[in-house]
């Protein structure tokens, strides 16, 4: 049973959901989690899927800097602002024209099993324990400047596009 809702108390909950909506409360009540639940599970599989296949196509010798999980993760990153844009911050009428079932999808299933922390994690340990500290430490920086800096830019440039369509 969950506490009960007090005004004014922060949720630990995806920050684009709130719980003290109705409308957007009622996306996950009762039954009607299944089908949400349902597409975050084959988004997730299409994208650990995906990640995996880059890491096969192209490993990371012994030693050597990990980049096909780096690229992965500026590339969802990226993928995760345009997506965030265009079915977060364009008013109740572009939400209208997204299907309920599209962030669950693309952002908590594919670019969520995509992504991965917990690779990049295994991999900063591995290049830690060869006693690979410049390397490790460059793709720690490294990647959460470049998924940063691609979630950001990838927003904005999305935003931007956005805008000057809707002017014309």
């Amino acid at each position: 049973m969950s506490p009960p809702e007090r005004p004014g108390t922060p949720e630990a909950i995806d920050p684009d959901v709130d719980l003290h909506v109705p409308a957007q409360r009622a996306e996950t009540a009762g039954s009607r989690k299944w089908p949400v639940l349902a597409a975050i599970s084959a988004g997730g599989a299409a994208g650990a899927t995906a990640r995996y296949a880059a890491s096969v196509r192209w490993p990371a010798a012994e030693g050597a800097f990990p980049w096909a999980v780096f690229w992965v993760n500026v590339l969802g990153c990226a993928l995760i602002g345009v997506l965030m844009v265009l079915v977060s911050e364009h008013g109740r009428e572009a939400r209208r024209r997204v299907h309920p079932l599209a962030r669950p999808f693309l952002g908590v299933g594919l670019l969520g099993g995509f992504t991965t922390f917990s690779t990049y994690a295994l991999d900063f340990s591995v290049l830690l324990t060869r006693e690979e500290v410049g390397t490790a430490l460059a793709y720690a920086a490294g990647t959460v400047a470049g998924a940063l800096g691609a979630v950001w830019l990838a927003a904005s440039v999305t935003r931007a596009v956005v805008t000057r369509a809707a002017a014309r």
